[in-house]
């Protein structure tokens, strides 16, 4: 008697079917689980800049070594990255204009603690066409901005004795930080 191949064979168990089918599916599960996870991260970081201290001093005739005409204040502002992510500044705003729309002499920028990506490390400048200061997750920085009074019509718009200056810090991901200091 002959048999045909067909005959002979046999189909799995139902069992064994069964627990290959949900061996699969918890493999499949678990790898989405963690392709899942990983675009989740990446869209859970952001930054955070805090500005917990902003104040402002008068700067006298005669004070300033390196500008012996300066009189005006120096604005103050302590940052400190509170995010997950790693921060740039990329533009300061003086009453919603970028320092580097100031003429020279009008404004001077000095970062504390600043990284070598700046132009602005450890020195004053008043060149502030392309601003970069890299403030890394939990690192704080002292930003001092230096401006000229415009009681004579020769500094900074609008800044006199009295007056409320509105301060922008934007950041390379587009985010503002805005706050305002009142000159003595």
């Amino acid at each position: 008697m002959s048999r045909s191949i067909i005959a002979e064979k046999r189909a799995l168990s139902p069992v064994i079917a069964t627990v290959i089918l949900i061996s699969v599916t918890i493999v499949v599960a678990v790898s989405v689980a963690y392709w899942m996870g990983s675009i989740a991260s990446g869209y859970t970081t952001f930054e955070q800049i805090e500005l917990p201290t902003v104040y402002a001093k008068d700067i006298t005739s005669g004070s300033l070594t390196y500008d012996s005409t300066f009189v005006g204040w120096n604005v103050t502002i302590k940052l400190k990255n509170t995010g997950s992510a790693d921060a740039t500044i990329d533009d300061i705003f003086i009453n919603d204009v970028p320092l580097e729309d100031y003429d020279t002499g009008t404004v001077y920028l000095y970062v504390d603690n600043c990284s070598a990506t700046t132009q602005v490390d450890g020195n004053w400048t008043d060149s502030l066409s392309s601003l970069s200061i890299d403030i890394n997750k939990g690192e704080s920085k002292t930003l001092y901005l230096y401006i000229k009074d415009d009681s004579g019509g020769q500094g900074v718009d609008g800044c006199t004795s009295g007056t409320t200056v509105n301060i922008k810090i934007h950041t390379a991901s587009g985010r503002d930080y805005p706050t305002h200091v009142k000159l003595p």
